[in-house]
Parts: C-alpha cells; sequence; structure tokens
C-alpha cells in the first residue's frame, strides 16, 4: 500500500459512524465498518494529504465543488455520520481556527459581505425558499407542518413574543425580504422600519409594502444598523432575525449597545440568532464561498453582554430542532431544482450550495451549533405576561 493510500485508509477508518465504502481515484476499494454500506466515498482524483491535515473544512468542500470529491448517498446523512463521530474534524473546528483570517466588519465591509451573500438574485432564493421568501429558521408546531406553515409559525411566534400593541414603533435589524415587518404593521398595527443591506431584498420589501398599501406603516431602508444610532426616534420594540451571526465577534458589543441607544426604557428586544457551545470562528471554507465576514457567537458571549447595557434577559428558547427541519427542507427543495441553478450559476455553484444546506442541517441535527431567541428588556418591564401562555393561545 503506498504512504498516500495508508493515510487515508487511517483518516477514513477512524471518521464514519456507519459502513462506508471508499474508492480510490486508483480504481481500488476499501469498506469500513461493519455489515452493509451505508453510502459511498469516491476520489475521483487525489487529495493532497498535506492539505487535509492543514484544513479539512477547506480541503474537502472545494474538492466536492471541484468533483474531486463524490458521494452516493444522501449527502446530509453522510455528515451525520462524520457528526456522530466526537473525535472528527467537523467536531473540532477550533483546531483549525489559527488558520482562519479575521477581518473586522466596518459598515463599507458589512455591506459588502452582505451584498455577496443576499444579492444573489431573488430570483435565485424565490426557487427554493417558501412563497413568503423567508430565509431564517422556521417553527414546526407539528412534524407535518409545510415549510410555509412553518414559516408563519414562526413569524407569528416571534410578534407574540414581542408583546405587540397598537401604534408602537418597531425596528427590525436586517429585515430579509419583509415578511415580518409587513405582518407586524397589518396584525397588530405598529409602525414598522425595516433595514437590510441587500439591494434585492430592499426592492423587492419595497415592492411589498406598495402592494399591501402600508406605505403610511411600513418603511424599508438601504442602511447598516449603526447608521440609525442617535439619528432616528428610539423604537419601542426591536427585532433580529438571523442577522447577528454577521456581526464579527468584534462587533457584538456595538450591536449590544446599539440596541440598549435605540430601545425605549421598558422596551423590548428579541434577538434570534445561531449560536456555539464555545465562542470559535467559523470554517474558512463557510467563510470563503458562503458569508464572509461571519461569527457563531455563544449564548454565554451575548448574555455576558447584556448586564452593561441594562438588557435584562426574561425568555431563552432554543429552536435547534427546528432549524434541522427547515435546511432540510430547504436542501430538499434546492436539489429538486439543481439543474435550473446549474444553467444559471453554473455546476460548481450548484454544488457548493447543495452541500452548505445539507452540510447545515446535519451540523444542526448532530453537530456543533444551535439557534436560540432571547428576548430581553430594557430596563424592568412589568406588563410582560408572567407565563408563557400567552404564546401558545
Amino acid at each position: 500500500m503506498s504512504l498516500d493510500k495508508m493515510f487515508f485508509h487511517k483518516f477514513l477508518s477512524k471518521l464514519f459512524s456507519d459502513p462506508v465504502k471508499v474508492k480510490y481515484w486508483d480504481g481500488s476499494e476499501e469498506t469500513f465498518g461493519e455489515g452493509k454500506e451505508k453510502f459511498e466515498i469516491i476520489f475521483n482524483r487525489k487529495i493532497s494529504k498535506k492539505d487535509i491535515l492543514r484544513d479539512p473544512f477547506m480541503t474537502f468542500g472545494e474538492a466536492y465543488m471541484d468533483k474531486t470529491l463524490d458521494f452516493k448517498g444522501n449527502i446530509r446523512e453522510i455528515l451525520e455520520s462524520i457528526y456522530k463521530n466526537k473525535e472528527s474534524f467537523l467536531n473540532n473546528a477550533g483546531a483549525f481556527s489559527k488558520l482562519y483570517k479575521v477581518i473586522p466588519n466596518n459598515i463599507k465591509k458589512s455591506k459588502e459581505n452582505a451584498q455577496y451573500h443576499y444579492d444573489l438574485g431573488n430570483d435565485f432564493y424565490s426557487l427554493w425558499l417558501d412563497k413568503t421568501m423567508t430565509y431564517s429558521c422556521a417553527y414546526f408546531k407539528n412534524e407535518n407542518d409545510s415549510l410555509y406553515q412553518a414559516q408563519l409559525n414562526k413569524i407569528q411566534y416571534i410578534l407574540k413574543k414581542l408583546n405587540l400593541k397598537k401604534g408602537q414603533r418597531l425596528l427590525d435589524i436586517g429585515c430579509g425580504w419583509g415578511e415580518l415587518i409587513i405582518s407586524a404593521a397589518k396584525q397588530y398595527g405598529v409602525n414598522a422600519l425595516g433595514i437590510t443591506l441587500s439591494k434585492e431584498q430592499y426592492n423587492k420589501v419595497k415592492q411589498r409594502i406598495k402592494d399591501n398599501n402600508l406605505e403610511d406603516k411600513v418603511e424599508v431602508r438601504l442602511q447598516d444598523y449603526r447608521e440609525l444610532v442617535g439619528k432616528v426616534d428610539k423604537f419601542d420594540r426591536i427585532v433580529s432575525v438571523g442577522m447577528i451571526e454577521h456581526l464579527g465577534r468584534n462587533k457584538l458589543s456595538v450591536y449590544m449597545e446599539s440596541v440598549k441607544s435605540m430601545l425605549v426604557q421598558g422596551g423590548v428586544a428579541l434577538l434570534h440568532c445561531i449560536t456555539g457551545q464555545k465562542e470559535t470562528e467559523a470554517n474558512q471554507w463557510i467563510k470563503t464561498y458562503i458569508f464572509p465576514g461571519g461569527y457563531i457567537p455563544s449564548v454565554r458571549e451575548l448574555v455576558s453582554l447584556m448586564p452593561d447595557n441594562d438588557l435584562h434577559l426574561i425568555d431563552l428558547e432554543s429552536l435547534r430542532l427546528h432549524y434541522y427541519m427547515t435546511l432540510k427542507c430547504w436542501a430538499e427543495n434546492f436539489e429538486n431544482v439543481i439543474d435550473e441553478v446549474k444553467k444559471t450559476k453554473g455546476e460548481r455553484f450548484a454544488r457548493m450550495w447543495d452541500l452548505y444546506l445539507n452540510a447545515c442541517s446535519a451540523s444542526f441535527h448532530y453537530g456543533v451549533v444551535d439557534i436560540h431567541q432571547f428576548l430581553v428588556t430594557k430596563g424592568l418591564n412589568n406588563d410582560i405576561p408572567m407565563t408563557r401562555e400567552y404564546l401558545y393561545r
């Protein structure tokens, strides 16, 4: 056996939690694990041992994009098999963090990063998102809820947690395609401002506001949250769904200070974001190809910033399995239209996004990330219901 094959034999024999067949670049095959193999790993070309040891996330990610590496079987289940092995590289991203580039996200950089991901085109996202165009964790009241129903559930759940009252001012930091602010204005009679850094989202939200005749109740701006501080009246409610992940570690304190500054005394804010068990940078493949400038904060990291900003944590909820199911739906939807994506974006892009969606689904199911909703008040607020009963009516 060659030195290269010896390396892969040792590396792969300890990687999976299920039986797997491996087909090497020279046509030879090897099976690991007991019983019938669940899936097959195919090396169309040899991958550098040095690159794998230096950064397996980037190396294997690019290898799949370039068809150097291929799979037979469900990609999510293959990745889950690796995640179930607690010694695998997927569970030890922190060991490679010294390689990860960290570039501070000033306003200019934040806009570039957001537009890199979200301005891929409304036509692209509409292919596989539900008709609300909601690109964040859904809420499955029942396991058989459709993705569309689960996204409506999520919006309603967040609006209930905010305990909205008619005439209040609501700020949505990172409003996406606008479903939340439009629903809030329609159902609760609030005056809503949504901000986004995506030109595509901004144009879509403006059109949705007009289509719903809500120009007097809802506004959208192409603006960074830091550009609002001190320049607008304070808000009764602030919501932020899936935006904190884009801040970068060194901007978390700036964000919390901004929420404090823009919230009235007694005001309520809901922060909905992906969290990590420990503080570590996202892997370099994700930061290079999917979310430049991204950072997944830990719960303790976010909570530690609240007292200094007079933000009182009154409710904290994990929605981890809800995001697993959401991403599973997205991945399945994406794979159903992957040929159309290939026509407009190319095969390498399509394989990259297929891997990204399935990898994220696997990570929320058996991996290293979670997602939480933090409900906070600025100062004390004795008007919030004492029990959660109001959320489930």
